[in-house]
Order: structure tokens, then C-alpha cells, then sequence
């Protein structure tokens, strides 16, 4: 049977209440757990590479800032194939294969950790992989938005991208705990031997990668079952007109700084601690606290979409851009610690920052359904959150030339400041201000 439906009318009040809502909340609910899953297997790398020494790879810290980087670029280019993908194809078919694809990249990784003659390449490519992953967000999204009267998209778009984003969160939460003990057996291999100073023990860095699986199989098939396809149809050709709009690119640049921050800084954060903290007696242990940033900015997104549709959301860009800008300067004294005692400030500067992202990457996606229509909406999501993506790669890439070349992160923090002082008054100056081109 044709997914496709006949009629969609979402801001007609009767066909809301009749017809729309069901079908929008099933749809919702679905694209939402299946994105918690692709965020989740596109960060796993983050919370994998940094147990890889310790298990007897010999991979140097730039290798390891690679690894950790690739999925970024991968994510990146995938979205922007998926950013056309959705009036093509349709919502059913690009949600289930893409949950199905993400099964490769989970078990080609989950062999590789077992064997130390794996060669780098190899994780390289199985670390781009994971990055398909990462393209979802430019399909699901748009489909969203789709879905949803306008009223309600800011809700509905923070909801699906920051419980969405709560999969940085349950990789890096998860991976530590799962990774301890034989849960599934010998049936996907067995341990390896952890070393640590004077700590020796077994782990199954496999469970971190296998545990995904069934989930991505079973999300699949709903998808296939309960999705159907928004009537907005058009050909790549003429969904190119966005390009031709400037605040394509101001929105681009703002989602950047917003997604860009978030998705760069998660990351990333977890090689920060184990580079600048690492080297001291008693260093932390940098998957302890590494899901915390992640939690708290997938939170602030989901509860500032709400606050968005009421507010607008330009006004919460300029705030977003400010405490980035703050807090990056605030952060400056920790990133050459002398000694421990300033981990616990650089732990909650990073986490104001993981909030102040978090508040933007909503109030974003809440500008664009205002400036543009609905089909181009939906286009300028996708590309912007497809450029955006490229923030772990170019992050991770950043941080780890700043630390090899100077032994600390400053001067990426110091480009970031710019780059936000930048995308803040370019917010301000189209969308925020009294007498904006478009107040939104």
C-alpha cells in the first residue's frame, strides 16, 4: 500500500483535530527513537577511541583525534544528500532504510576492536561509516516539519532534535557500564585486557557497538509498518532554489555556531579531558563524565523549543551566541591546568557551553519555518543541519592540531569567540533587532 497520503492540511483547525494530529504524534514518536539511534551509533566512536590504547592499539593522539573527527565528516556529507531525500522518496522509505544502514557500520566496528592487527584504515572507514549516523538528522528533521502546523513546529522540531540528541548522552553513558561484562556471552566475542597504570582487567568494547543492533532492526520494521509520506512532492533540480535565498546561508552560519558548538564540543570533550587532565596523578576518567555535556544540551533544546514558539526564536540565537562567547572565555584558565584542581571549573564551563548550544540549536529551528515556506523550510533544515554536522569533524580536527601544535586547546577557543561574535550580530541585525528584515 502507498504510503504516500492523499491530503495534508495541517493548518486547516478540523483536519488537525481529525485527521493530522494522530497521524503527525505517531510519526513523531517513531522518527524521534529512530534519530535517539543514529546519534547514538554517529558519536559511539567518541566513547570507543578512547579506550583503544588502553587495549593495546598503537595509535598516537592525532590518529585518535582522526578517528574521533570522521564520523563528522561523514555525518556532513550524508546530510546533505538527505537533505533532498524526503520530497523525493518520502518519510517511510528513507526512515526504515536508514535505520537498517546503521547496522553496517555497529558490527564492522565490533569485530574491529577485537583484533589488534586491525589496521588504522580500517577504523577510518568504519569510523565514516558510523556517519550515516549522522545524515538522518536532514531527512527526519524536514519530515517534521513537515508533519506540523506551524504553531507547533517549534515544539515538535525541539522534541524530535533534542530527545534525538539524548544519543550523544546514552552512547557515552552506556558504552562504560556495557563494555564491563560478558552481556552477551561469547556470542559476539570475547574480552580484552584492559591496562590502566596498575589496573588489569577484562573488557567487551564490542558490547559498546553490538547492543544497537536489535533496536536498529526493530525500528526498521515499525517504520515500514506505521510511517506514511507527507504529499510534497518536488525534484532535486527544483529544490535548489533555497541557494538562491541569502538567509539560506545566514541560517546555515547560525546553525553552525548553535549545532555546529553542540554536535563539535561532544565530540570532542571526552579526548579534552583525557589531553589536557590526562597526564596529571589520579586523572580522570573522561567517560565519567563525558555524557553529561550531551545530556544537558539535548535537554535545554527540548525545553527552549517550547519556549521558542513563544518567545520567537531569534531573541534566544542572541542569548545562545552571548553565553558561548562568555563562557569560551570564561573556560580559557583551565585548558593549561597546572595541576588537577582546576578540573571541576573546566567541567562546568564546558557544561554551561553544552547548555548555551543546546538553548540554540532550538531557537534555530524555530526561525526557519518562519522564513521561508514549508517545502523550502524543509530544504533549509536539512542543509543547515548537514553543514552543522561537520562540526565534530572540524571540532575534533581543531582541537587536536591546537593541542599538538601548542599543548592546549586556547587557540580553538579563541576562533570559536570570533566566529560567535560574528554569528550573534548577524542574528541580531536580520532577525532580532527593532525594525529586523524578518522578525522571527
Amino acid at each position: 500500500m502507498s504510503s504516500w497520503l492523499q491530503r495534508w492540511e495541517p493548518e486547516d483547525p478540523q483536519f488537525w483535530q481529525q485527521t493530522g494530529s494522530k497521524i503527525a504524534w505517531t510519526t513523531l514518536i517513531i522518527t524521534t527513537i529512530s534519530l535517539i539511534l543514529s546519534f547514538a551509533t554517529w558519536f559511539v566512536i567518541s566513547a570507543v577511541v578512547v579506550r583503544l590504547p588502553q587495549i593495546g592499539f598503537k595509535f598516537d593522539t592525532m590518529q585518535l583525534f582522526w578517528l574521533a573527527s570522521m564520523p563528522g565528516l561523514a555525518g556532513g556529507t550524508f546530510r546533505l544528500i538527505h537533505t533532498f531525500l524526503i520530497p523525493i522518496f518520502g518519510t517511510r522509505m528513507v526512515v526504515a532504510v536508514a535505520n537498517f544502514l546503521k547496522i553496517v557500520p555497529c558490527i564492522g566496528l565490533a569485530y574491529a576492536v577485537q583484533d589488534l592487527s586491525t589496521p588504522y584504515w580500517v577504523f577510518m572507514f568504519l569510523a565514516f561509516l558510523a556517519g550515516f549516523g549522522g545524515g538522518d538528522f536532514s531527512s527526519f528533521m524536514p519530515s517534521t516539519s513537515m508533519f506540523f502546523p506551524k504553531r507547533l513546529q517549534g515544539a515538535a522540531l525541539g522534541i524530535q532534535a533534542g530527545v534525538g540528541n539524548f544519543g550523544v548522552s546514552l552512547t557515552q553513558f552506556v558504552t562504560p557500564w556495557i563494555i564491563g561484562f560478558a552481556a552477551f556471552g561469547s556470542a559476539v566475542g570475547g574480552p580484552q585486557v584492559f591496562t590502566k597504570g596498575e589496573v588489569v582487567k577484562d573488557i567487551w568494547l564490542q558490547n559498546g557497538l553490538v547492543w544497537y543492533v536489535p533496536l536498529l532492526i526493530i525500528f526498521g520494521i515499525a517504520s515500514f509498518i506505521w510511517l506514511k509520506s507527507v504529499p510534497i512532492k518536488a525534484s532535486f533540480k527544483e529544490q535548489l532554489d533555497i541557494f538562491g535565498n541569502k538567509h539560506t546561508w545566514f541560517m546555515t552560519i547560525l546553525y553552525i555556531m548553535t549545532f555546529g558548538s553542540f554536535s563539535g564540543l561532544a565530540a570532542s570533550f571526552p579526548l579534552m579531558i583525557k589531553a589536557v587532565y590526562g597526564g596529571f596523578p589520579g586523572a580522570p576518567d573522561p567517560l565519567k563524565y563525558a555524557f553529561y555535556g550531551p545530556l544537558i544540551g539535548a535537554a535545554s533544546r527540548v525545553i527552549f523549543g517550547f519556549i521558542s514558539d513563544k518567545t520567537g526564536g531569534a531573541i534566544i540565537t542572541t542569548i545562545c551566541g552571548i553565553g558561548i562567547i562568555v563562557f569560551s572565555v570564561l573556560v580559557m584558565p583551565a585548558l593549561a591546568p597546572t595541576s588537577l584542581e582546576s578540573f571541576n571549573f573546566f567541567v562546568y564551563m564546558m557544561l554551561c557551553l553544552f547548555f548555551f548550544s543546546g538553548i540554540g540549536n532550538a531557537s534555530t529551528f524555530r526561525q526557519i519555518p518562519i522564513i521561508f515556506n514549508p517545502r523550502q523550510a524543509a530544504g533549509v533544515l536539512g542543509f543547515t543541519g548537514a553543514v552543522a554536522a561537520y562540526g565534530p569533524f572540524i571540532f575534533a580536527l581543531l582541537i587536536g592540531t591546537a593541542m599538538s601544535k601548542t599543548g592546549s586547546p586556547k587557540p580553538f577557543f579563541v576562533g570559536l569567540i570570533v566566529f560567535c561574535v560574528i554569528g550573534t550580530l548577524l542574528n541580531w541585525w536580520y532577525y532580532n533587532r527593532k525594525g529586523a528584515e524578518i522578525p522571527c
